[in-house]
């Protein structure tokens, strides 16, 4: 991460009412914000959020999920975001996958809306290897 970078995760985090305890760092060194983060960053910036289920496997394993994420920018005007969360057994370990990919949606999708995706911040449940050491 540059220093601009830096500097804008640091307003962002600012911004939203973010701690220092929302973000560690990945095992591959990537910026993850919590879970409780990612709900913080929704409830402050009032992203309100729908889904739709775009595939699920007979065996419910493998799951996709379409997440519409929609709030008002500074001048009032709406924003309006879309994005995926999908789950299967390459890519979770746990045993409710549908439940994953909807948190996995939720993530990428406030991320996008907030502007930290642009920083290169992701969602502590965008992948079981994101978890804090």
């Amino acid at each position: 991460m540059n220093e601009t970078q830096k500097e804008r995760l640091q307003h962002l985090a600012k911004e939203n009412g973010l701690t220092k305890d929302h973000f560690f760092k990945s095992p591959q060194g990537f910026v993850i914000i919590t879970r409780q983060g990612i709900e913080r960053i929704q409830a402050h910036k009032g992203i309100r959020v729908t889904y739709d289920v775009v595939s699920l496997s007979d065996d419910l394993k493998h799951v996709v999920i379409k997440a519409t994420g929609e709030m008002a920018r500074p001048d009032g005007l709406p924003v309006m975001m879309e994005t995926f969360g999908e789950s299967a057994p390459d890519n979770t370990r746990q045993k409710y996958p549908v439940a994953m990919a909807e948190k996995r949606a939720l993530s990428r999708v406030v991320l996008k809306l907030s502007g930290l995706y642009e920083v290169g911040v992701f969602g502590e449940d965008e992948s079981d290897d994101f978890k804090r050491a």
